[in-house]
């Protein structure tokens, strides 16, 4: 638990619900102590119905008394939310993001505040198997921190990296690993409707052999070469469709799809410096 203290959500969509899910299952919160703002008054009836906390339309409203604050908006909301609660927040409260995008600085300038944690979840968090990674000002304190990994351990794993950087590296394998995964998934199913199986029968084969195949993994600490050496044998079932994976670049073509997404999260950062406030020279620090 923490303690009796509260936390908002500003934006209650699909990342955010599933935090507040995730809090409540694993009892790191209570409902009492938690409040989520959204604009829709059909999210907010759903959220509140669903999960039992308090709900609101106004951001400044949800923020007052909250110890943590977590920013769950699109990134294209963001710039127009900094100058509502600029120099509103309590500059003891810590502000978590887990807006795409946006840096710990354009954060810090657009809210004039200084304990901040950039948050990068993944989809999986909707059944509390997320893959978190996270970093901080070096103005969180110790106790944020704990908290943060506590928060964090409510979706699933969760991971401290030293700076933003290795958050945008991480962002290309995590946070757009789902969607590689999936298209292997939908490719996997396919193929075995192709030769006869029912999509059923091959939605099933498919989803325990790569779970299966993971949980090995992670029971046997091997490499993933030494693993699939011990069931590739010579001129088998096996060898024949890795050759014909390597003859078509499977393994380079997911190299260069990880890389491209790195790509993308910096030129995202970049164009979305252009939506938040710029700094000016107040001699304060923001």
């Amino acid at each position: 638990m923490l303690g009796d203290r509260e936390i908002t959500f500003i934006g209650s969509g699909i990342m955010g619900e599933a935090m507040i899910g995730g809090l409540l299952a694993k009892d790191v919160l209570t409902a009492h102590q938690i409040i989520a703002s959204d604009p829709l008054e059909s999210r907010r009836f759903y959220i509140e119905k669903t999960y039992g906390v308090r709900t609101t339309s106004s951001n400044t409203e949800a923020i007052q008394g909250a110890a943590i604050i977590v920013l769950s908006v699109k990134p294209q909301v963001l710039g127009a939310l900094m100058p509502t609660l600029k120099g509103k927040i309590d500059p003891n409260a810590l502000v978590m993001s887990i807006v795409a995008g946006a840096t710990i600085q354009s954060i810090s300038q657009g809210f004039r505040h200084a304990p901040i944690v950039r948050v990068m979840p993944n989809t999986p968090a909707q059944v509390g198997m997320s893959m978190t990674v996270w970093t901080a000002s070096p103005e969180v304190t110790d106790t944020q921190r704990s908290d943060t990994r506590r928060i964090l351990q409510a979706l699933g794993e969760e991971m401290a990296v030293p700076n933003e950087q290795d958050v945008d590296l991480a962002t290309a394998v995590s946070g757009a690993g789902p969607g590689f995964v999936f298209l292997f998934i939908e490719a996997m199913i396919d193929a075995g409707v192709q030769m006869g199986l029912s999509r059923t029968q091959a939605q099933t084969l498919t989803l325990q052999t790569i779970s299966g195949s993971v949980e090995l993994m992670r029971q046997t600490n091997e490499h993933p070469t030494v693993l699939r050496n011990r069931v590739t044998s010579p001129g088998g079932v096996t060898a024949a469709g890795l050759y014909e994976l390597e003859k078509g670049g499977l393994r380079t073509t997911l190299c260069d799809a990880v890389y491209a997404s790195f790509k993308r999260t910096q030129d995202l950062s970049h164009l979305n410096e252009s939506f938040f406030p710029q700094r000016h020279d107040r001699g304060d620090g923001f």
